[in-house]
Order: structure tokens, then sequence, then C-alpha cells
């Protein structure tokens, strides 16, 4: 991991060339270390400073280094042994990290598969006392990632709002559905917004698609559409993931899109996925991707962060969901102001009573009327004018 100065921070030290900083100063007092290999070329702690240091997720060359560090006043938390995923991630996950292993073995060789196994294999959504111990530290780690990435966003590209993206997981690749999604994702990211999505296939994928073409034109977008919906349905896993790693080939980000958290989720927006949902492919598009081991975590954070509205494409149950429990927070400010609520598609929204009962319940709202962020509509340019001037 190469260091970036947008993903640190005073009290927690996530790299190599973060810890030799702290080293040649000679004192680790009071701050934390997480998830390095430090049994890797190990660095000399035999004259720091350990008061209060906490170790968590590192791991050591032996175990005599870690009663050591005990013994001088640290804080071990050591990673859990024969799992496939870290139990403190520094950094959220690129589509790189996920797809990981398709290459050599397909679908069921890459990382987010093997991570998925192991999850369904050990009790799913129920696991035993010592992997959901394993899975909490893991999403902590993401929430602590997740924390920094979006203030780094906000840091270097001022306050300009996250946009939630949800719908239909199902929506197959081209449709009118998806090519709305694609092309509302590179609008509002050309116009500096930064895209959230849970992650997923369908309207979800379109979204983060057109954020990571927002450096195309449109008319690359329709092309690159077109190629996806040789593999439309995210059942069919071989041709799906291989489709969306085709694409990426031929449309390869700028180099600058690599070097630093911000520059990536401008080029992509941001995902947050769960392996609850594990069987569905990866969403390889978005630029950083918060993987969740629950998804209750996972939909909050979502909400959390996407004040600046939230598009609802087509979806069904989990998206009228979605849907109230944002209206919830919008209801009693929990998280501060909200942006609109802009459902895409007319049609669609006309035959569920969504925005009869919207209406009046936020109308309702003990911070004052708010209805008038209810926007329905079949115009992308509506939409994004909506979310660009509130």
């Amino acid at each position: 991991m190469l260091f970036d100065p947008y993903d640190s921070s005073p009290n927690e030290i996530e790299s190599r060339e973060e810890l030799d900083l702290h080293l040649a100063a000679g004192s680790l007092a009071g701050l934390t270390v997480q998830g390095l290999r430090l049994d890797v070329d190990p660095p000399d702690l035999a004259r720091v400073v350990l008061s209060d240091t906490l170790f968590v997720g590192c791991h050591f060359a032996s175990v005599e280094i870690e009663a050591d560090l005990v013994r001088r006043g640290a804080h071990v938390v050591p990673p859990f042994d024969d799992l496939p995923y870290p139990t403190h991630p520094a950094r959220l996950y690129t589509a790189d990290d996920l797809a990981a292993g398709f290459a050599d073995g397909g679908f069921k060789t890459m990382y987010d598969t093997v991570v998925f196994e192991h999850f369904v294999a050990h009790g799913g959504a129920m696991p035993d006392i010592r992997e959901a111990l394993a899975q909490r530290l893991h999403d902590a780690g993401i929430d602590n990632a997740l924390t920094k990435a979006v203030n780094a966003w906000v840091a270097a590209r001022g306050p300009a709002a996250a946009v939630g993206v949800m719908g239909g997981h199902a929506e197959p690749r081209g449709t009118t559905a998806y090519r709305l999604a694609a092309a509302l994702g590179r609008e509002l990211t050309v116009a500096g917004r930064l895209i959230v999505t849970g992650g997923g296939p369908g309207v979800m994928e379109a979204a983060n698609l057109g954020a990571y073409m927002a450096g195309n034109s449109r008319e690359d977008l329709a092309a690159a559409i077109d190629e996806l919906a040789a593999a439309p349905n995210f059942h069919d896993h071989e041709p799906y993931t291989g489709t969306a790693l085709g694409v990426r080939t031929a449309y390869p980000l700028e180099a600058t899109a690599e070097r630093d958290v911000v520059t990536r989720l401008a080029y992509g927006g941001l995902a947050l996925p769960t392996w609850l949902y594990g069987h569905e492919p990866a969403n390889l598009f978005a630029g950083q991707i918060g993987k969740y081991f629950s998804n209750a975590v996972r939909e909050d954070m979502i909400l959390r962060l996407a004040r600046g509205g939230i598009v609802f494409a087509p979806g069904l149950a989990g998206t009228v969901q979605e849907i109230f429990q944002a209206a919830t927070k919008t209801f009693y400010a929990t998280d501060g102001p909200s942006g609109p609520f802009v459902f895409l598609g007319t049609e669609h929204w006309g035959r569920l009573p969504v925005e009869a009962l919207l209406r009046p319940l936020l109308a309702a709202s003990p911070h004052g009327d708010v209805s008038h962020l209810v926007v329905v509509t079949d115009s992308v340019e509506e939409a994004v004018a909506v979310l660009t001037t509130c």
C-alpha cells in the first residue's frame, strides 16, 4: 500500500511509511497501529516508547515479540488465524482487490467469492462468537477507513454533497433503467457530486459505471453498456464478471486515478456492498468499496452519507424499505439537513403509492414541512438540476 496523505490521521498508523516516521521519533505512545505486516522486514521496536500503544490486527514475527510489547505497556489485538479476510483493514477495497483471483480460476476463486463462501460456511448472518468478533473487527476497520475517505473528499473538493443512488439489483444491463442510472451517475460526477451506491448489480452498478466513465464521452458510455449487455443478468457469474473486467480494460482510468483516495472516489464513486448478498457478483466500477459483513450497518451508512439527496431508480421491496428508512432520517433530521428524494421513472413509481405516503409524512416533520424534497421525473437533466442546486 502506498502512503496516502489523505488517509493519514494523527493517532492512527496504517502504513509502514507512517510507522517508520514515528519510529524515527522514538515513540508510539497513545497511537493505534492497524493491520500491518510487521513479520516482514520486522521493525526495531526495542527502544521505542510503547505506553498505551494499541496494535490491532498486526502480524508479528513471534509470540515472544507480542509478549514483550505487552510487558512494555502496549495492547495487542492479534489477527485471527486462518481467515481469508483481514480483521482490521487499513483502507477501503478496490475493484482489483475484490476481483483478485478471477484470472486464475474464474468467479469461484476470486477474493470476493472466497470470503463469501467462508461467511456462509461459518454461520452467515448468525456466526459463532470467534467469527462474529473477527467480522466486527473487520467492519470497524471499514468504518474507520470510510470516515477518512469521505472526510478527505470534503477537504479536497469542498462541501460538494454525496448523492445516493438506489434501485433494483436485478435490473439487467442494457435496459432503459440501467442506461438512465448510468447517465445520471456520469452527469452527477461531472457536476462534482460523489456517487454512493449499495455496491450491488443492476441500478447500483449502472450508477458506479457512469461515475467511472465520467472522463469519457456519452458515446463511450453507451458503447460500454452495449458491451456489458452481452452478459445482462448477474446470475451468470462468470460472463457477468468477465465482461465488467473487459470494459475496465477497454476504458482504463488515467494513472492519476490510482494515486490517492480522493481521485479514486472521483472516478467510480463509492460503493458499500455486503457479504450477506455475496451471491451477487462484485460491482467492479466503484472507485472505492467499503464491503461489510453487517448489512444493517452498511444500509445505515449509505443513508448517513447521502445527505445531498438520494435517487431512487425503479426497484421493489428492498428499494421501498430504503425509501422509508431514509424518510425517517429526514423526518427527524437525524444526520442534519437532507437533500431531495428523486424518483427516476414516473411509470414505475406511479404503480407504487410511495409518493402518496411520503409527501404527507414529510409534511408533518417536527422540523417543518419538507415534502417539497420529493421529486418524480423521467428526466436525467431535471434530476441532475435538482440534486446540484439544493
